[in-house]
């Protein structure tokens, strides 16, 4: 039974291949087109999945699609006559989904009537459900989706069991935590899509001064759900104008707050100006009225389910701040939430309510890696290497057994090196877990600011992740539950918090990835031995990239490693160094 998922037209556009019941491939159009949060039709994300799993298009059983337009018809209809200029956009948009069969003929040049799979359209927040539960390692949990808006929805809460999900409530448009956050963010500057995770950032710089006036922003209600202050907000007026370039398909959204914002909370923040206490502030109110509307439905959702468990999907579950206060704010003792919670998810979520919830297939897969894109062998690497002339004098190329690159590389990471870590399959998700990654040594508090002056070239105010051997875990945070995506964010005990400055956040937080051998053996062995050579089992991580979608190839590692001034590139078992010199580092202790 062959599964194909597709996100399309929309941010994040993905598609993933099931087959049998497990996942083969999973990935984002933008690690191939590298346009970052790539919208339109991922024909290069599906080629791959397809070929990862040996299938041609006439071999497909099934094809989901994460849209169903007779979902909430009636609140669709009523919305499309007060705003005709929106219901003409969404009406371009239905058309484009409405010929998705086509479109995939057309990708591989190959007659529609080849094409012998079922086609099925499932409502947005049930692929967000299926995405995460069904590929969790729970037989029964609660089930939570949150984001901006998807089949006019914003909100939905289910249990699950074994192969079922049965849905119990949602909430409609244009009640949005999603967009809440997404108009503040605005309001703050950050109007690029996919901004909201530097407002995550910025919050624990501030204080949460005007939580009265948020109350009335967005408020809690006595049943399982919430409103907006609809006065803040412009998308009820205008609709939510998400649209994207067709020259490069990058999505951008249009302004979501009103003139009653500003004048009750003072003019927006131009982007080109300064970020301020003022701004701290707000971004500190906005997280906490987020969390105390998000544990409310949490709370709720457990009181009516019984369950110890919770799943969660959707923008909002890529809140690691929220997530990690679940077990100390609500009574859920275990959580799960998927690498790509957000819309890239949609296509490993429709393809599995296919698999589960309309064809009735037991499960038997567990989403316990993240690495489902692409990978390349050795020969591809050192291709990649030879055809940017990295050579002698200016480089220096070595090829080792796999325990060598690991050892050689941590003690390059020990003596204060940048280096560019590039090993098997590409992550599937937005954070790099290992496969993608630069990484440093989170001992130097330094390294924070030389990452960013050196190569990411991002505000200060943002955090960098600390990647930590799984077994270690209790020993640096608070809590020991398991985070392999950099889904949560626990606080780094006190008497540690001087042996990771550079991951720890002003907070004291860090959004952690623990690492376990059998995930990924190869990251796990390199953090062991920077254990072993200093006795701190933890590196700082971050994406291997510079303002631009996470490197895929071994092209782009290079030339991102050629552009920056990283000192190491670590290419499969292949390592190279600059022998330019770079900036003095300055010594640990």
């Amino acid at each position: 039974m062959n599964i194909l998922g597709i996100n399309a037209y929309h941010g994040n556009a993905s598609a993933a291949i099931v087959c049998d019941g497990k996942l083969v491939a999973a990935v984002e159009e933008e690690r191939f087109n590298r346009v970052k949060y790539a919208a339109g039709f991922p024909a290069a994300a599906i080629r791959y999945c397809l070929d990862v799993a040996g299938l041609k298009l006439a071999e497909l059983d099934h094809v989901a699609i994460p849209r169903n337009p007779w979902a909430r018809l009636g609140t669709k209809l009523f919305y499309a006559l007060r705003m005709p200029g929106f219901a003409r956009e969404r009406a371009k948009v239905l058309t484009k989904f409405v010929g998705i069969p086509d479109s995939l003929a057309q990708a591989f040049g190959a007659d529609p009537r080849m094409i012998r799979a079922t086609f099925h359209r499932v409502e947005h927040h049930q692929a967000h459900l299926a995405s995460t539960f069904f590929v969790s390692p729970f037989e029964n949990a609660a089930v939570l989706s949150a984001d901006g808006l998807g089949d006019f929805a914003s909100t939905m809460w289910a249990t699950g069991a074994g192969n079922r999900l049965n849905v119990h409530g949602s909430v409609a448009f244009p009640h949005s935590l999603g967009m809440y956050y997404t108009a503040l963010t605005q309001y703050l500057g950050f109007w690029k899509f996919g901004d909201e995770y530097k407002v995550m950032g910025l919050a624990a710089y501030g204080q949460p001064e005007f939580l009265d006036e948020f109350q009335r922003i967005v408020r809690t209600n006595g049943s399982t759900g919430f409103t907006l202050g609809l006065d803040y907000f412009s998308h009820h007026r205008t609709g939510p104008e998400l649209t994207w370039r067709e020259a490069d398909k990058t999505p951008e959204l249009g302004r979501m707050f009103s003139e009653h914002l500003e004048k009750r909370m003072g003019a927006t923040r131009p982007a080109t100006e300064p970020v301020c206490g003022r701004h701290h502030n707000i971004a500190a109110t906005m997280q906490a009225r987020l969390e105390e509307v998000y544990f409310d439905l949490l709370r709720k959702l457990h009181q009516r389910s019984t369950q110890k468990a919770i799943c969660l999907a959707g923008g909002v579950a890529f809140n690691c701040v929220a997530n990690g206060k679940i077990f100390t704010e609500t009574p859920f003792e275990k959580a799960y939430v998927q690498p790509a919670a957000g819309d890239a998810g949609l296509a490993v979520g429709a393809a599995f309510f296919v698999e589960h919830q309309i064809l009735g297939r037991p499960r038997q897969f567990v989403m316990e890696h993240a690495y489902w894109g692409p990978g390349y062998s050795p020969a591809q690497m050192r291709s990649a290497l030879a055809g940017a002339g990295m050579v002698a004098p200016h480089y220096e190329v070595r090829t080792l057994h796999e325990e060598e690159v690991a050892r050689q590389t941590a003690q390059l990471i020990s003596e204060g090196k940048i280096v560019g870590w590039f090993q098997g399959r590409a992550e599937w998700g937005p954070r790099a877990l290992g496969n993608r990654s630069i990484v440093v040594d989170p001992r130097r508090a330094e390294m924070k600011d030389v990452l960013n002056s050196r190569i990411k070239h991002r505000e200060m105010f943002r955090p960098f992740a600390p990647s930590i051997l799984e077994e270690h875990t209790d020993e640096y945070f608070m809590r020991s539950d398991p985070s392999p995506f950099m889904t949560f964010a626990y606080s780094v005990r006190p008497e540690k918090r001087a042996a990771i400055p550079a991951p720890t956040h002003v907070d004291g937080t860090g959004r952690l990835q623990t690492v376990s051998r059998s995930a990924n053996p190869q990251y796990w062995r390199l953090i062991r031995e920077f254990g072993n050579l200093t006795g701190v089992p933890v590196l700082l991580n971050t994406s291997f990239n510079d303002n631009e979608p996470i490197v895929c190839r071994p092209e782009e590692a290079v030339d991102c490693f050629r552009r920056t001034r990283m000192d190491v590139l670590v290419l499969g078992d292949t390592i190279v160094t600059k022998n330019e010199p770079a900036p003095p580092v300055a010594p640990v202790g």
